[in-house]
This record gives structure tokens, C-alpha cells and sequence, in this order.
């Protein structure tokens, strides 16, 4: 995106030499589900980026970028000089697992899918949320990205960590899907006046600034998650409270807690594709 590594003063020391970075794609065969790994992260995804863009008072743990491992699936029709979309998937488990439907509709929507193995609930976020930045940096040497069109997304544990570097990184994530699971960054109380959800993180405010006006979430739950309260109170008493200008709520009847059928990842990405362009 236009505005990506453009926030704070110090970002602009973020050149990289870009064939450091440059990979062969060569191995990856269009349509199929490959391995993929990364040998530099970008100093936006550093330690200090880090607690700074959450108000975080411990330091990260030790993490290299090249010790990872990712799948990617590149969609059939994929062509040099075509840009898709970037679709980052941060999953709860220590697989990066899809339905073939939801592969299916990711590659009608011309959206290039890349995950990370070993990045989920048990991981700590800090590596969960460097995988996903990092992944999103690497991926734009290695094809043409639609600037308007990277989205996070990630279900469960992993839609929390979805949800937060959807805020934190606004400046490098134009969307943000987040299935059966959300946090935010002011304490949000239910609808109904009988929890609390204490605050998870703390944005910059430059950058949560900038994600109330240029960026679009969707937040995915259904009248049996259990997480629907949550989902639901952080909706109304978190995003709309707090004036972010494009975020919907999608409450799918009968649905509990599991990834919905693929129609619903098909109506969030249409309405993340709604604000391509906006300001």
C-alpha cells in the first residue's frame, strides 16, 4: 500500500537491500499447496517496533525468521504483471489449515494464501504476530501484490492476534477478518452489562489513527460461539464506539464454534473489497 513504512520518523530506515530478501519462486507450482521460508524480517517487526506498536512493557523472546516455516497457495491463474491480494492467516492450531472450499474461494477472489506452521494458541503472540508481518514483507518481493488488498485473518486464538495486528499494523494491513475470536484495546463491557473483557494491547496512536479511517474489518461469530458476547460487545462498544469508519459484524445463524461454511469468507473478503481504493 502506498502509505506502507511511512508512520513514524524512524521508519525511514527501513530500506532493506532487496536482494537480501529476493527468494526464488520457482518451486512453487500455481494452484497447490507448497512450502515456503523466509531468511530476513523486516526492522518493523524488530523488538523495538514491537513494544512500541503495542505499549508492550516486556521485551519479545529471541525469534528468527529462517528457523520458520510457511505454506503458500498460489492461485492457477497467478500471472506476473496481475496483482492479487495477500491473504495472511494466523491459525489456532500448529497447522495452517484451510477447507478446500475456502481454498477454493481465496483463489477465486484472486487472493494468494500463505500461513504459518507452528504459530498457534500455544505459541506466544509476539512470535505469532512476527510471523504474520514478516510473511506479509517477504511476500511483496516475491509477487505482485495488490497494495489495496493485504488482509489478515485467522480463527479462534488466531482471530485475536488477527484482530490485534489488524490495529497495530494498520500500515502494512488494508483488512482484517476475524473468525469466532477479537480483542481490542479498550476495556469492553457486554451488551447485556454482565462482563468485562479487560484490554489486550495498547496501539500507537498515530497508527490506530490511521486505522479508524483507511482500513475495514469484519468480525465473524455466530448465535452458538461461545465467544459471541465478546465478538459481539467489542463490535458495538469497541470499533463503532471508538469511530472506526468500515467494520461489520456477521452473526451466522446456527453457527457455533468452527469455521463457518466458505459463503462467509466469501462475504468478509467482499466487503474488505468494497473500501479498495478508499481513503
Amino acid at each position: 500500500m502506498s502509505r506502507f513504512f511511512l508512520l513514524l520518523p524512524f521508519l525511514a530506515s527501513l530500506a532493506l537491500a532487496a536482494d537480501s530478501k529476493k527468494k526464488s519462486d520457482d518451486a512453487i507450482k500455481p494452484g497447490v499447496r507448497s512450502p515456503i521460508t523466509f531468511q530476513v524480517s523486516p526492522p518493523v517487526s524488530d523488538n523495538a517496533q514491537l513494544k512500541m506498536r503495542m505499549h508492550a512493557l516486556e521485551t519479545p523472546p529471541p525469534f528468527s525468521i529462517s528457523m520458520e516455516k510457511f505454506d503458500i497457495i498460489v492461485p492457477k491463474k497467478y500471472k506476473k504483471g496481475d496483482p492479487h491480494g495477500l491473504f495472511i492467516w494466523v491459525s489456532p492450531s500448529n497447522a495452517p489449515s484451510l477447507s478446500p472450499e475456502w481454498e477454493a474461494v481465496l483463489a477465486e477472489k484472486k487472493l494468494i494464501f500463505v500461513g504459518a506452521h507452528n504459530s498457534g494458541n500455544n505459541r506466544e503472540v509476539f512470535a505469532r504476530m512476527r510471523m504474520a508481518v514478516d510473511a506479509n514483507d517477504n511476500m511483496r518481493d516475491l509477487y505482485d501484490i495488490d497494495d489495496a488488498r493485504v488482509y489478515v485473518s485467522g480463527f479462534s486464538g488466531g482471530g485475536r492476534v488477527a484482530s490485534m495486528l489488524g490495529v497495530t499494523y494498520a500500515d502494512m494491513f488494508t483488512g482484517t477478518i476475524a473468525f469466532m475470536g477479537t480483542n481490542f484495546y479498550t476495556d469492553i463491557v457486554t451488551l447485556d452489562k454482565t462482563e468485562v473483557f479487560e484490554a489486550r494491547y495498547i496501539p500507537h496512536e498515530e497508527i490506530v489513527a490511521m486505522a479508524k479511517t483507511d482500513c475495514r474489518y469484519v468480525l465473524v461469530t455466530g448465535d452458538k460461539d461461545f465467544n459471541l458476547k465478546n465478538t459481539s460487545a467489542v463490535y458495538e462498544n469497541g470499533f463503532l464506539k471508538e469511530g472506526f469508519k468500515s467494520v461489520e459484524l456477521m452473526n451466522i445463524p446456527g453457527q457455533g464454534h468452527s469455521p463457518p461454511k466458505a459463503e462467509w469468507l466469501k462475504k468478509a473478503i467482499e466487503f474488505l473489497d468494497e473500501g479498495k481504493g478508499k481513503k
